[in-house]
């Protein structure tokens, strides 16, 4: 059995985030931002991002203001209040309010844990104890695998083919008026073609390093392209970025001379010196994940693309791309780095031309079949 003290000694607990004797001229505020501190140990010691611990604690401040209550004063009512006045000014969609809800019921899953001891600080200091106000009952249930906007969709084959020219044509457009940023346009355009030839995430292609670009004994024909070494792939509850080796597959060997280029004349020409990133800066820095996104925005644009598609798009038009070139399913998995199949199946989005095709094929097995018949 754990002993008493062990029991209110746990990280995040309220012995050892309110000083023990003070008595506090306004109690509830101080009261509050030790929930928040002892909320964040806890949240650390489970090797949470700094960012996700930020966002909940701003989220739950939000709801004070709002309510202009405590959380040993909340109601159902009052949370119920919130997420629907964010919901009428039209502020949110469905998956923001789920992570809403589904931060606040963590937050009150932790002060109403004895553990913690804050039902009993609170009922010491206020004469009542937080409750757990949000369950089945009134949270959003999660019955569709994909959430995102309508508008997000692989690109098509010509749509890719168009993203590229106009980031092409971006250089020449530069170049032709006398304009600085000549080569920050080509290194832009080489960074669209190598996220969707290895079908990144934004972050993974922001972390490559020189030292990432793997050669692939089985394709001598690739060079130092044939494979990427991801160090920088999606984590979750606490864990560190997930690695993986993503190979070159020959249907994007059109990628190879581009990088070998960029290696060997655009990059040194930035001056990066001994810096390891694989993009750089004028400023010799490494690109940052918001210029890889702007990249896309100023290259979709040029191609007259709709304003809905985003850098993340390009990463579905691989999956569903290598589906249609007829890689197993469990190998577009490993490629992109997803745990899950179903995950896998969420980005495909397969051409009218592909299905037509299995059409086919599966019309032809079964004629033979009925011909063996006869």
């Amino acid at each position: 059995m754990q002993r008493v003290d062990e029991v209110l000694d746990t990280p995040g607990s309220a012995r050892l985030v309110l000083a023990e004797g003070v008595s506090y001229l306004d109690p509830a505020p101080a009261v509050f931002e030790a929930m928040l501190q002892g909320w964040a140990r806890q949240q650390r010691v489970r090797f949470l991002k700094a960012e996700t611990i930020q966002r909940r604690q701003d989220l739950v401040r939000r709801v004070v203001r709002f309510s202009g209550q405590y959380p040993w004063e909340w109601t159902a009512a009052e949370l119920e209040a919130f997420i629907d006045s964010r919901r009428s000014a039209a502020q949110i969609v469905v998956s923001t309010a789920r992570g809403y809800l589904g931060g606040l019921q963590m937050f009150l899953g932790y002060l109403t844990d004895p553990r913690y001891g804050w039902p009993e600080a609170c009922r010491e200091r206020f004469g009542r104890a937080p409750v757990q106000l949000l369950g089945e009952w009134n949270t959003i249930a999660h019955v569709s695998a994909y959430e995102g906007g309508p508008g997000r969709r692989p690109l098509s084959y010509d749509e890719v083919q168009a993203l590229f020219d106009a980031a092409d044509g971006l250089v020449d457009e530069i170049r032709a008026r006398g304009r600085k940023g000549g080569l920050a346009a080509q290194r832009d355009a080489a960074v669209l073609k190598t996220v969707y030839a290895f079908g990144l995430r934004r972050q993974e292609a922001w972390g490559l390093d020189l030292a990432d670009l793997r050669r692939n004994p089985k394709v001598p024909g690739f060079g130092q392209m044939g494979a990427l070494l991801v160090r920088w792939g999606k984590s979750s509850r606490g864990s560190p970025p997930k690695r993986r080796t993503v190979l070159l597959v020959p249907e994007m060997d059109w990628v190879v001379p581009l990088l070998e280029q960029w290696l060997h004349e655009v990059r040194p020409r930035f001056g990066p010196g001994g810096h390891p990133a694989l993009f750089t800066t004028e400023r010799r820095g490494r690109m940052s994940m918001r210029g890889i996104n702007d990249a896309f925005v100023a290259a979709r644009d040029a191609a007259g693309l709709d304003g809905v598609l985003d850098l993340h798009c390009l990463r579905h038009s691989y999956v569903t791309h290598l589906i249609e070139f007829d890689y197993p399913e469990r190998f577009v998995q490993d490629q992109v780095g997803h745990a899950y199949a179903s995950t896998t199946a969420l980005y495909t989005g397969v051409s009218d031309d592909y299905r037509n095709r299995l059409l086919t094929q599966a019309l032809q097995a079964q004629e033979q079949q009925w011909e063996e018949q006869r």
